[in-house]
């Protein structure tokens, strides 16, 4: 079986290859079957390099050239001017390029992956956007990376892939305090939960808002990561179901290097 993803129409552009990858089409067993993408997990190395190989001829390019990271739920935001080894991968949670041939690929288990595109510059970037990237400005510190790569607003596309929606995301009063403690505009990305003290948190939906707000046409995928187990991993389930190890999927976007 090939590496399975899922395609979001707004990015079908000309030169440009990207895939939201599901978790079916890899190698990996147990908690990580099967196409488990983190190099962070306790998934044997050999399988995330051949899962994550699968991933990149998927999209037409080579294991070297797809360029992850370090994610730590920040919003600093590195440009790829090369392809780095991936035992050197920089801490971030944004990248972006204007080079044909780099892979940007961001992990996720319910956080939202995030890919960018410049219809007319050539320039392409991604985020990792779980609750406090965005709520720092992870999505508005990729747009600026991308804007000094020669990127203009009125020409850039976001897509907000799978992710956990807000039917399944139940959240306390300090994530909807630290919300809010940006702007109190934005209560209404909460809804009542079924819990007393608990909200129901719409990250995608929030993720667009704040795309929007700069002006960046955004659009949201509606895979909601929590109840499909048979397409994505999902940290939320895997917590409600006991914890231990879980894998998580890849989503990449590249500028084709073929001049045909």
């Amino acid at each position: 079986m090939n590496a399975e993803f899922l395609i979001a129409n707004p990015l079908q552009l000309p030169r440009l290859r990207h895939g939201f990858f599901t978790r079916n089409g890899g190698v990996s067993k147990g908690a990580f079957a099967s196409l488990n993408c983190s190099l962070s997990g306790k998934d044997d190395a050999a399988s995330v390099r051949e899962n994550r190989s699968r991933a990149a001829a998927a999209l037409g390019i080579e294991y070297r050239a797809l360029c992850g990271l370090t994610q730590v739920h920040g919003k600093h935001v590195v440009v790829a001017e090369d392809a780095w080894p991936e035992d050197q991968r920089p801490e971030a949670d944004g990248v972006v390029t204007r080079r044909a041939g780099l892979a940007l690929g961001i992990i996720t288990g319910d956080c939202a992956p995030v890919l960018f595109a410049d219809r007319a510059a050539g320039v392409i970037g991604g985020a990792h956007a779980g609750w406090r990237g965005a709520v720092a400005g992870v999505l508005e510190e990729t747009v600026f990376a991308m804007e000094r790569l020669g990127a203009t607003r009125r020409d850039l596309i976001a897509v907000v892939g799978p992710c956990i929606h807000q039917s399944s995301y139940e959240v306390a009063a300090d994530l909807r305090n630290a919300v809010l403690a940006r702007d109190s505009a934005d209560a209404r990305h909460f809804t009542e939960g079924k819990r007393e003290g608990h909200w129901q948190f719409d990250l995608p939906g929030y993720c667009a808002a704040r795309l929007s707000a700069l002006g960046v046409a955004a659009s949201i995928m509606m895979h909601d990561t929590l109840p499909d187990d048979a397409r994505f991993f999902s940290h939320r389930r895997n917590t409600l179901a006991g914890g231990g190890s879980i894998g998580h999927q890849l989503s990449a976007i590249v500028i084709d290097d073929h001049k045909s």
